[in-house]
């Protein structure tokens, strides 16, 4: 017999860890770009579950996909592959420079796969000392130990003991800096094409061009981390290809599963050959259900009509946000690039991104921050216009009870 439950905001600290802060409203339900919560209270999407939902909420391509695999195979571990998972790791290779793919419940899963197989094929390759990683400052590349040390914010990191070895930070778009530190000890260079939790700061092209020329100098690897910018984000349906080069290595997650939790890390068959049996592994990795949604978000993602769709998205945000600022003054600059967009504060608002995300909410709309200066939004990419002009009608009148004090 179930019993039913009155499930509130307060129960959250009655129950669960204190490593997160949510708010207050409670969702229940989505559909495409709006969500409404318990109290019926509808919201307008900018932050896609932190550029995760893709293609919005219940998508009716995504629900079908989930629905029919529910009913074939749940599970099976590793130990047999299945069809769906053959089929996404396929559309994978057919569409980027990868040769083999490695799937993964969630991005830190995927950058932790790729750092390991940059470490193992140093030593298999040349020796144990060439075991130096290069990343950025403001870098984020998830919450195991690993990838948060790699990461380059040490207020995550710190506090849990000693820290995996041979990390070295430098400033990002940087490229004397890169070159200071980078020697033939160096294995790999990690970094997103566009930072995303460090503030939205794409990559310069020199500088990517750099880093390319540097590690291919030092016979050392490239990794992209497109968690947050792949799967259509930037317009293209991975960042890399907006930019003059190629990763070694490629991770993907978030929007790859459009709200499943899924990840791949893509490579070529040379680097992947180090990986032997046992090397790795995931229980859950290529679990069928979340395959199956990942080959739905990709036959709807990896078309011509989304990822234009995506370029002309980004305009009529950058349009309204523009609007928006002339009325207002509170931005010193939008940056990103397609569905990432980081709206910055200027001097006089500097540190106050979280006020901006709250009066959104009390205005219906769900936002994002990118640090304590920018507010981020990262919405479906096939949000309709209609959405677009409304939700930064919300997001207006949240700036101006900002601004009004």
């Amino acid at each position: 017999m179930s019993v039913e439950m009155n499930l509130t905001r307060a129960q959250f600290d009655e129950v669960m860890v204190p490593n997160y802060a949510p708010a207050a409203v409670i969702p229940v339900r989505g559909k495409g770009s709006r969500v409404w919560d318990q109290e019926g209270k509808e919201f307008i999407d900018f932050a896609g579950g932190i550029a995760v939902n893709c293609l919005g909420h219940c998508h009716p391509a995504l629900v079908s996909a989930l629905k029919e695999q529910s009913e074939k195979l749940w599970h099976l571990s590793n130990v047999m592959t299945n069809e769906p998972a053959l089929e996404l790791a396929t559309k994978l290779v057919n569409a980027t420079f990868a040769e083999r793919v490695y799937f993964a419940n969630s991005g830190a899963e995927a950058n932790e796969a790729a750092l390991k197989l940059a470490r193992r094929y140093a030593l298999d390759n040349h020796s144990a000392d060439k075991d130096q990683i290069i990343a950025f400052d403001k870098a984020f590349h998830g919450r195991t130990f690993f990838t948060v040390t790699v990461g380059g914010q040490a207020a995550y990191s710190d506090g849990f003991g000693p820290k995996p070895q041979s990390i070295t930070h430098v400033p990002f778009n940087d490229i004397a800096a890169l070159e200071a530190v980078i020697s033939d000890k160096t294995c790999a260079i990690m970094l997103e094409p566009l930072q995303g939790e460090g503030g939205i700061i794409d990559g310069d092209p020199e500088f990517l061009k750099a880093v390319r020329r540097l590690a291919d100098k030092h016979d050392a690897l490239v990794i992209f981390d497109e968690v947050q910018t792949g799967v259509g984000r930037t317009g293209e349906l991975f960042a890399y290809m907006g930019t003059d080069i190629v990763p070694d290595i490629l991770t993907s997650a978030k929007a790859l599963g459009g709200g499943f939790p899924i990840a791949a890390m893509l490579t070529t068959a040379k680097i992947a050959a180090h990986f032997k049996i046992g090397t790795h592994g995931s229980t859950y990795g290529g679990n069928p259900l979340a395959c199956a949604v990942g080959n739905a978000v990709m036959n709807v993602v990896n078309t011509k009509e989304v990822l234009d769709g995506v370029k002309h998205r980004e305009q009529l945000f950058r349009d309204g946000l523009a609007a928006i600022n002339a009325k207002y003054n509170v931005f010193s600059e939008v940056r990103g690039k397609g569905l990432l967009i980081g709206a910055v504060l200027n001097e006089q608002y500097e540190g106050r991104s979280r006020e901006f995300l709250l009066a959104s909410v009390a205005e219906g709309l769900m936002s994002l921050m990118a640090g304590a200066n920018v507010v981020r939004f990262a919405p479906s990419l096939v949000i309709p216009e209609a959405d677009i002009a409304d939700g930064l009608l919300r997001f207006e009148r949240a700036v101006a009870k900002v601004v009004a004090g």
